[in-house]
């Protein structure tokens, strides 16, 4: 199998997925894979048999503890690793390697150095390599990125951020509170997400500059709440404040432009309702125009990046999540901690 060239389309029967990882991403991963006309899960692989084994009674698939399995079976054609984040790169590599298109959960392993050899493995295997920022496939960001693209509010002015919750002890899971299988804390975990949507709308940074906290939660050397900010080549200046340390789910995400304002708010369940408030500036200033629309509760994003995951891997189209986006902002995560670690402002 290879990567078509766009507009090519080769016809397969359907797209046999092997999930490695048996989680609450690969959950949800898997959900999106059984739910698409052209793919079916085929395989479920997680080192707990009881994870395994539950996951793979629910799509009635075979499951494994061994990963050796699903990089094995020839008739796998995409593999989706939704591990712990130590292990993703290993993982994705020997899967592009085996010839798999791999769908990986974010962020791009835990360096650049891994996220560059991810990259490097996939190009190298010409294989689709698509990592899994599903934040951008909810509907009010959206919307909000074509109105962006539109020209609805004018050029970017400033974007300002903010993602978390508030955890109980022991809820993060022990793999979130080792170092050397996460990689970093709360900046890693919801504040690449942020990372990911800032730069979707305004590239990469010129400079960033981060505190970083470990403010309640005894998980040292790793943060519970950071906060950023960024500057770009455009003048657009970024700020954020991710944390576990909010005590009530909360996402909130805006985007400042010279004729108006967009504010996405909720990812639906706990974090309240998705919706979108665009604001277009009064010629003679004054309260803004305003109008707000509501999403439903039902988390689309899983399955509309599936989507486009499928429609890269048979007709070449273009993807979000690329190997060099999940790398572009694995080099900002990076100059964040080493801002926080030196106190310096440091360029990109």
């Amino acid at each position: 199998m290879y990567v078509p060239a766009p507009g090519e389309h080769v016809s397969y029967d359907n797209l046999r997925v092997a999930v490695i990882g048996a989680g609450w991403a690969g959950v949800r991963r898997a959900a999106a894979a059984a739910g698409h006309p052209r793919t079916e899960v085929a395989l479920i692989v997680d080192i707990d048999p009881t994870a395994a084994h539950h996951l793979a009674e629910v799509h009635e698939v075979p499951h494994s503890t061994d990963v050796h399995d699903a990089l094995a079976d020839s008739g796998v054609d995409i593999v989706i690793v939704a591990t712990p984040n130590g292990h993703l790169a290993e993982l994705a590599i020997a899967a592009l390697q085996a010839g798999r298109h791999v769908l990986v959960e974010q962020p791009m392993g835990r360096t650049v150095a891994e996220a560059v050899a991810m990259a490097s493995a996939a190009s190298s295997a010409e294989r689709v390599l698509k990592v899994g920022f599903n934040h951008r496939y909810y509907p009010g960001l959206t919307r909000a990125y074509a109105y962006f693209v539109e020209g609805v509010i004018g050029p970017i002015v400033n974007i300002r951020a903010q993602y978390g919750h508030g955890e109980r002890p022991g809820q993060l899971g022990a793999w979130r509170e080792d170092r050397e299988l996460a990689g970093g804390g709360q900046l890693t975990d919801h504040g690449l997400h942020v990372l990911d949507l800032i730069h979707w709308f305004a590239g990469e940074p010129k400079e960033v500059f981060s505190f970083l906290q470990t403010a309640v939660w005894p998980i040292k050397p790793l943060e519970d709440s950071a906060f950023a900010l960024m500057r770009f080549d455009s003048g657009v200046v970024a700020q954020m404040h991710t944390a576990w340390t909010l005590w009530a789910e909360n996402f909130r995400f805006e985007i400042f432009g010279t004729e108006g304002a967009m504010t996405i708010e909720g990812l639906g369940e706990r974090y309240g309702q998705h919706r979108l408030t665009v604001a277009r500036r009064r010629a003679h200033g004054g309260h803004p125009y305003t109008e707000t629309t509501f999403f439903d509760d039902e988390d689309i994003s899983w399955a509309a990046e599936w989507a486009e995951m499928v429609s890269a891997v048979e007709d070449g189209q273009p993807y979000m999540g690329s190997p060099h986006d999940g790398v572009t902002v694995m080099n900002v995560l990076d100059a964040l901690y080493r801002s926080a670690e030196s106190g310096q402002l440091i360029g990109l």
